[in-house]
């Protein structure tokens, strides 16, 4: 009986001590979204919201600085693409308009500052 508690409680340190170097010391990074694994509808959608957010809040520097960690694609360029799409698939002229005045604000920006740092 003695050997069996001994096994046991081998078996549940081994369990936590694995569990704990997988969780806390070495935990496996998370992907970031990317060009590569985001399909161009998902794609639009995200550059959307970007819109929807700088068009409620005005912040530019921090609209550039999600598209830019969206993709690799200058930010601009994200935009322009995004618009292409959504005119494809028939997005509503409300989302339309949105990603119209985030390309435009876009345009605005000096090269220096199209990809803002945090």
């Amino acid at each position: 009986m003695k050997r069996w508690i001994a096994f046991l409680i081998a078996i549940a340190l081994g369990c936590a001590a694995g569990l704990a170097l997988g969780w806390y010391l070495y935990p496996p990074a998370a992907p970031g979204p990317s060009s590569q694994t985001l399909r161009i509808d998902y794609k639009t959608d995200c550059v959307l919201m970007i819109a929807e957010s700088y068009h409620l809040n005005k912040d530019l520097p921090l609209a550039a600085r999600r598209l830019s960690e969206l993709d690799k694609t200058p930010p601009l360029a994200q935009a322009v693409q995004a618009i292409e799409f959504a005119e494809g698939i028939g997005y509503t002229n409300i989302d339309l308009t949105l990603l119209r005045e985030l390309s435009q604000a876009l345009q605005a920006l000096p090269p220096t500052q199209a990809v803002p740092t945090p």
